[in-house]
């Protein structure tokens, strides 16, 4: 068997004044908008960088969706895409400062959703999975070949007929959206259809399908649209599988046999997972991003917006004007470094890729 260990996601200009004729206090205003915006409290202390990462001109932000960290530092930001623009790439990379590397992915324009990355036997690779029409999976290197890509797994029972086969964008139960990834000991993963069928596919080493659990229902081992999973593998705390139950704004933990186990609520349309050390990373489409620690108690609430996008409706999505700096509109996946150090992306139609260097 294949040795597996998982890696996700990982990873003032001065003048006299007389000579400018600038004012004092307009100086000095100058001089505070340089100064970093910084969130959080105590150790869990993070730069705001929003926009940090650059595309090239010839390319644009068609709905950020998803963030992965490879080994070596680099980031890789998969958006939605629009169909209508084949030609165009859905997976961006960038290096630690936010330079443009390289783009790939263009057969996944317009279902664009979940990346991670693993390291397989020592070397690295792109998990990918699309929605809409597009209604696939995929393994990739790093510079975007495939090596294997997977359908609907209709041996599960769930989807209607030829959903493997045709590529139409079909929302229900007895569809196929796949949205994100989690990666098993044994070299196999799970695979979250949070937009289709609700269920949770585990796949053996080989990307064969094995089983299933989940389904749509009230909680408690059933979901309404179960759209991040992971596997908490936190120092301290036995090894269990977290889904984001994202329209029961809870999450879900489970054995790693699937069966359920608990569930925490008081969360906002929680949309996906990461840890790093003793924390766990939740992304909030509600407007925020939540660090637990490793009793699963929240230490930390980032750029928490809920009074402006969710109560007052101040915030637009399409509308960057309404924005607050140093605040979130729509987190859909985040992920950490090496370091510690928080890459944020947004549901909004212009892209938003926001950068928190950790200061704790």
């Amino acid at each position: 068997m294949m040795h597996t260990s998982i890696s996700r996601r990982r990873f003032l200009n001065t003048s006299t004044t007389a000579a400018a004729g600038i004012t004092m206090p307009q100086l000095l205003l100058g001089q505070k908008s340089r100064e970093p915006l910084v969130i959080g409290e105590g150790e869990h202390r993070f730069e705001v960088q929003h926009d940090w990462a650059k595309l090239p001109d010839k390319f644009t932000w068609q709905t950020t969706h998803n963030v992965a960290v490879d080994a070596d530092g680099l980031l890789y930001v998969i958006h939605e895409g629009h169909a209508n623009k084949k030609d165009h790439p859905s997976i961006f990379v960038f290096d630690q400062k936010g330079k443009f590397i390289r783009a790939f992915g263009s057969r996944f324009q317009g279902g664009g959703h979940g990346i991670e990355v693993r390291t397989e036997g020592g070397e690295q690779f792109l998990y990918v999975c699309s929605y809409q029409q597009v209604k696939s999976f995929a393994k990739m290197t790093l510079k975007g070949e495939t090596v294997w890509e997977k359908y609907a797994p209709m041996e599960s029972g769930v989807y209607r007929k030829d959903e493997d086969k045709v590529r139409v964008k079909r929302w229900g139960r007895d569809a196929f959206m796949p949205t994100n990834f989690a990666f098993l000991d044994d070299g196999g993963f799970l695979l979250a259809d949070g937009y289709g069928s609700f269920c949770i596919h585990r796949y053996d080493k080989d990307a064969n399908w094995v089983s299933k659990f989940g389904g749509p229902g009230g909680g408690e081992g059933k979901f309404n649209t179960p759209h991040g999973i992971w596997i908490d593998r936190r120092p301290g705390r036995k090894e269990q599988i977290v889904v984001c139950d994202r329209a029961h704004h809870s999450l879900q933990y489970f054995t790693m046999d699937g069966k359920y186990i608990e569930t925490l609520k008081g969360y906002g349309l929680p949309a996906n997972l990461d840890s790093w050390k003793n924390l766990l990373l939740v992304p909030e489409l509600h407007a925020r991003v939540t660090l637990l620690n490793e009793k699963n108690e929240v230490v930390a609430r980032l750029g928490d917006d809920v009074e402006g996008v969710v109560k007052k409706k101040s915030v637009n999505r399409g509308n960057a004007k309404t924005w607050v700096n140093g605040k979130f509109v729509h987190p859909h996946d985040a992920c950490f470094d090496a370091q510690g150090n928080i890459f944020v992306a947004e549901w909004v139609s212009t892209g938003r890729v926001t950068r928190l260097r950790r200061l704790g």
